[in-house]
């Protein structure tokens, strides 16, 4: 069985599913896995410079190792391209299917992107960045709600952002992200115009992804209602975001402790950051961030990424086809 959608002619799949580019979770081995199955896999550069603990050259030439030979994608925030132009060069010398740009200035990377003949997909949060991702030539636009796990603007949710957006860019196939977990989340999307999703979260519990089985964990325990969106994981990683994002992630002890005092915690970070760095390495989620969507209730337990695939594919084509 496959979904036919504008997505899924445009970058050649069977499921119009595309892997959410996560910094230090989607790696080499859980892209391939999720385009052996049918979607598209999306390896994470995030910030390039492995402060966040992960990226660089080296980070990513690992994780196409990893990859193999699938034909999968790449994504970087924008600004870490503008500080490291190499890390774009590195990428597009692997010949990827597609590059997703996130968070703005897609036009700086748009032309060589494209004249590579990767897809240009572009990540943005509201219906102005929408018109600029088209102004710049994206082939495939991403509209992500609030409810998204990591980074995001708290402005609009995910299904009332899609159909705004795709009546701006259409014909431009839009691609749905946030909250979505499951074969309802893809069905709806397609209703309301989208092309297809783009899952993080419920790919973060799986065999596949990077990081600690405390972090797998916590995602199946916890729920919807466990996160919330904050500064606070950013600022003690001394990461310097613009003030519209935020990161949703599962409330821990760190962000009960410091949440809404962030210029205290600005104040103690020196203090402070040994503590979270050891936390993060050793796997406790006490006080290390694990960044979670809203789709939390829909996640019970960690399996292969290519099962999660064909389930979510499968679960939105019967109930598209009841609806006929």
């Amino acid at each position: 069985m496959a979904i036919r959608t504008a997505l899924t002619e445009l970058l050649g799949i069977n499921y119009p599913i595309l892997l959410a580019p996560m910094g230090g979770v989607a790696g080499g081995k859980l892209a391939a896995a999720v385009t052996a199955a049918g979607g598209l896999g999306i390896i994470g550069g995030g910030y390039g410079d492995q402060r966040a603990g992960y990226g660089g050259e080296a980070w990513m030439e690992n994780e196409f190792r990893a990859a193999g030979n699938a034909r999968i994608g790449v994504g970087y925030i924008t600004w870490s391209l503008a500080k490291f132009p190499e890390l774009l060069d590195q990428a597009l010398a692997r010949k990827p299917a597609a590059f997703v740009l996130s968070f703005g200035e897609e036009m700086l990377f748009a032309k060589k992107i494209k004249a590579s003949g990767a897809k240009l997909i572009c990540q943005i949060q509201d219906v102005v960045g929408a018109k600029r991702a088209a102004a710049a030539g994206a082939d495939i636009i991403v509209a992500q709600g609030s409810e998204a796990g990591g980074h995001g603007k708290t402005a609009r949710s995910t299904f009332a952002l899609v159909p705004a957006v795709v009546d701006a860019v259409s014909p431009i196939p839009v691609v749905a992200a946030g909250g979505v977990a499951d074969g309802r989340g893809l069905a709806a999307a397609l209703m309301l115009g989208a092309a297809g999703v783009m899952i993080g979260t419920r790919f973060w519990a799986t065999d596949e992804a990077l990081g600690s089985a405390n972090a797998k964990s916590l995602l199946v325990s916890a729920k919807g209602d466990d996160t919330l969106r904050t500064r606070v994981f950013d600022i003690i990683r001394e990461l310097d975001w613009p003030e519209e994002y935020s990161g949703r992630a599962i409330a821990n002890d760190f962000s009960r402790q410091w949440h809404g005092r962030d210029a205290a915690l600005e104040s103690a970070v020196a203090r402070e950051r040994d503590r979270y760095w050891a936390a993060a390495k050793s796997g406790d989620t006490s006080v290390a961030v694990v960044f979670a969507g809203e789709g939390l209730d829909l996640i019970g337990d960690v399996r292969p990424a290519g099962d999660i695939v064909r389930e979510i594919a499968d679960e939105a084509e019967r109930r598209l086809k009841a609806y006929r």
